[in-house]
């Protein structure tokens, strides 16, 4: 093994600042954050020629939309961020809090209800910045899926929402066509026709929102946006799937509240060391909801965001 002069600390320092050490040398991979996994083309030229100047010039990309450079010396990291910032990208995406932010491409997507990118940088702004200081029991994932065939699989997140737009059925309109529009562009057979009538079971529908305009006669002429909430979904060496809110919101700024009471209730009631789905099999998923459905929890806001919670580490999962 090579005679290695980086020592734990420095390698503890500069992981904080989003550099990981490549294995068996003193060089790291530097972990940019495209905020919602776009950048700009003079974005891309400055990233490729800060891989030129400052590592081995190999850029590779993250499960997490982060992009990483690989091959930078210890000694080079100052003046590889420096060279970034210059297009304004920065480092970071590490540490037991709020992670950079996943979404899909939302509305350039033909399947896309709502716009992933936006609501993302919201997100990003708010709560990776605004809460980069912010200590966590653990990590805590977001993910933003456009749609129900979701992509990028929100529910395998700490807090993941999905697009939605529920259907406004008008049964009244239905004219009990013997072929019906409506259920042959369902792709999951939540609508069917009983005695010559539409019905959509409420149960099974995920929203899609493939059934809209489709009607002949308007009875499904358009629809609701919304967001569905999952929460406490993992992935890793435990696998969990998130449990949707008994709630479809249909505000972007219920669903930043509904993000951040979740991050407030992590950080105020998870214990150091364990996973949001932890914290929610622990307390009881009823229990979280009714918290997360209410504002109590935010009129202790300050409160929780100023105690002394989680200053040492101890993963356990």
């Amino acid at each position: 093994m090579a005679n290695l002069k980086v020592t734990a600390e420095d390698e503890k320092r500069v992981k904080a600042l989003g550099f990981l050490r490549n294995k068996g040398t003193d060089n790291f991979s530097g972990r940019i954050i495209t905020v919602n996994g776009k950048i700009t083309a003079a974005q891309n030229k400055c990233l490729s020629e800060a891989a030129e100047l400052y590592g081995n010039g190999n850029i590779t990309f993250t499960s997490r939309l982060t992009i990483e450079v690989q091959g930078i010396p210890y000694d080079k990291i100052e003046d590889f961020r420096a060279y970034i910032a210059k297009e304004g990208l920065v480092t970071g995406g590490t540490g037991s809090k709020v992670r950079p932010i996943v979404c899909c491409k939302g509305t350039t997507c033909q399947y896309g209800l709502i716009d992933t990118f936006g609501l993302s940088e919201k997100i990003h702004e708010e709560f990776y910045n605004g809460y980069a200081d912010v200590k966590l029991p653990h990590k805590f994932k977001i993910g933003i899926g456009g749609c129900p065939n979701n992509c990028i699989k929100p529910d395998l997140n700490d807090l993941g929402i999905i697009g939605q737009n529920i259907p406004n059925y008008d049964e009244d309109l239905c004219m009990g066509c013997k072929k019906c529009s409506v259920e042959e562009a369902c792709p999951i057979g939540a609508a069917y026709s009983e005695d010559g009538v539409l019905k959509i079971d409420t149960e099974s529908c995920n929203n899609c929102g493939r059934c809209i305009g489709k009607c002949h006669f308007d009875a499904i002429e358009d629809g609701q946006t919304g967001y569905k909430v999952a929460i406490g979904g993992m992935w890793g060496k435990r696998v969990n799937r998130g449990i949707p809110l008994n709630k479809i919101f249909t505000s972007e700024e219920e669903v930043m509240s509904v993000v951040e009471k979740a991050i407030l209730l992590y950080r105020e009631q998870g214990k150091t060391g364990e996973r949001f789905a932890q914290t929610i099999e622990r307390l009881g998923f009823d229990n979280v909801e009714a918290q997360l459905l209410s504002d109590d929890i935010l009129s202790r806001k300050q409160e929780i965001l100023e105690a002394q919670l989680h200053l040492t580490g101890g993963a356990t999962c």
